[in-house]
């Protein structure tokens, strides 16, 4: 089964939003194939649907000042960052499609990075079952998941901090837990990674994962 592969490269998040709800639309309508869009964004605040502004620590003066804008959005989940150094994933997937419910959905895009960590740098990585979503190793999250369902196709997904500036986290409560950490690849193997070559990766082990074959996309090709 064919996948889009579609890399957008550094994009604002409003304009990588607008981009998806454009390809949700399509694939409701089956004009297009499964797609996933890898995005890295200017640093940013994104609220899910259950999410409370009390989450965000800084205050609205030091983010004005930083530029930082905060966006409502339709996802699950609460208060997450976006940030350069972090692979954002956008998958636009029809689970009739590929025959998985949501939950079935959430379980496989845990098990892209958990494999990715053990296969590639022997990280143990794992799930908090029934507590919370995202890949945490130990005390810490390192991906963090969050995703919309629209007549069955799905829409937002994962942030994996590869090189992410950890320091932009206590602007917030990431995902509204004030109990555990945030972590990225660089803190955990001691050095900075190869961002292009994490965005390999991660698309290689989506595909496998899921049982698709990525094919390299254009948006003007969708």
């Amino acid at each position: 089964m064919n996948l889009n592969i579609v890399r957008l490269g550094r994009m604002d998040y409003l304009e990588a939003l607008s981009i998806q709800e454009s390809l949700l639309e399509k694939r409701q309508n089956n004009t297009i194939d499964n797609t996933l869009l890898i995005v890295e964004h200017f640093p940013v605040l994104t609220i899910g649907i259950s999410g409370k502004a009390s989450n965000i620590i800084a205050s609205k003066d030091f983010l004005e000042k930083e530029g930082i804008k905060v966006y409502g959005t339709t996802r699950g989940g609460d208060v997450t960052y976006h940030g350069p150094g972090q692979i954002v994933g956008y998958p636009v997937i029809d689970l009739k499609n590929i025959h998985k419910g949501v939950k079935d959905f959430i379980i496989l895009l845990q098990e892209v990075f958990i494999r990715l960590l053990k296969d590639e740098y022997n990280i143990t990585a794992e799930r908090e079952e029934g507590k919370y979503t995202g890949v945490w190793t130990g005390e810490n999250k390192i991906t963090a998941i969050g995703i919309a369902v629209k007549k069955w196709v799905t829409m937002h997904g994962f942030a994996f901090n590869i090189n992410t500036n950890l320091d932009h986290f206590k602007w917030i409560n990431p995902c509204g837990i004030t109990d555990k950490g945030v972590t990225s690849l660089e803190k955990l193997t001691g050095e900075k990674q190869d961002f292009d070559m994490l965005n390999d990766l991660t698309v290689r082990y989506f595909c496998e994962v899921f049982g698709f074959n990525g094919i390299p996309a254009g948006l003007e090709e969708l």
